[in-house]
């Protein structure tokens, strides 16, 4: 399989029948507090779920104004984002983990879901780039998560030795991100290219250790 790669936004076109139903009952039946986390929620469910395979993923922003425009309706039930900062407008994008070399590639689609007999709830992913042959299934709370976000040289000093981070890992035969944790930061002065600092990271998957820039590091999402 090859590197990350960015893939092409597909517009927003509207919520399903069922996910309409679904949001019509939240409406009706829940007593927690709507804010921002509650759309996200809500936003992660319907994009992990079958019905929507194939078809753009959903912005929490999306879900908040659908319940907006519902407060005629029910008016106690919907509560707006809070505070100065502004609504994250960004199109949410997923990466998921191959089982066949353990790293990070972009999802392209939901294809479908299932339960195991443990409970465990996993995802039928295609991989952007790759056609059906390379589709995975894979577990939804381990190997499912929002996509990595490269630093920007600004954000050098946020770096601390111990951090978890995903690295764009490079070879003769494969260029491919990986999930690591930085053991050591040599701090060089910035120049007009930017961060000059060295990263030590160790690889999780294998415990390889490797020294590496700053525009190879990915944040990982923290939800």
């Amino acid at each position: 399989m090859d590197r990350l790669r960015p893939r092409q936004r597909l517009v927003f076109s509207g919520f399903t029948k069922a996910e309409v139903e679904k949001m019509e009952n939240l409406l009706k039946e829940s007593k927690q507090l709507m804010n921002k986390d509650f759309f996200q929620k809500v936003a992660r469910s319907f994009n992990h779920s079958s019905g929507r395979a194939g078809k753009p993923v959903i912005k929490w922003t999306e879900v908040e104004n659908w319940f907006q425009k519902r407060q005629n309706d029910c008016p106690s039930k919907v509560d707006s984002s809070k505070g100065d900062e502004a609504p994250d407008l960004s199109e949410l994008e997923f990466e998921a983990r191959s089982s066949k070399d353990g790293a990070w590639y972009d999802v392209d689609t939901f294809l479908s879901h299932r339960f195991l007999p443990s409970g465990e709830a996993e995802v039928h992913v295609r991989f952007v780039g790759f056609g059906a042959e390379e589709d995975e299934w894979v577990n939804i709370k381990s190997a499912v998560r929002e996509r990595s976000v490269p630093l920007e040289h600004s954000e050098c000093k946020n770096v601390q030795i111990g951090d978890l981070v995903c690295c764009f890992q490079e070879r003769r035969d494969q260029a491919i991100y990986y999930d690591a944790h930085v053991i050591e930061i040599e701090k060089r002065v910035h120049d007009i290219r930017g961060c000059r600092c060295l990263f030590s990271i160790r690889y999780d998957h294998d415990n390889t250790e490797e020294r590496v820039r700053l525009r190879r590091l990915c944040r990982r999402p923290t939800n």
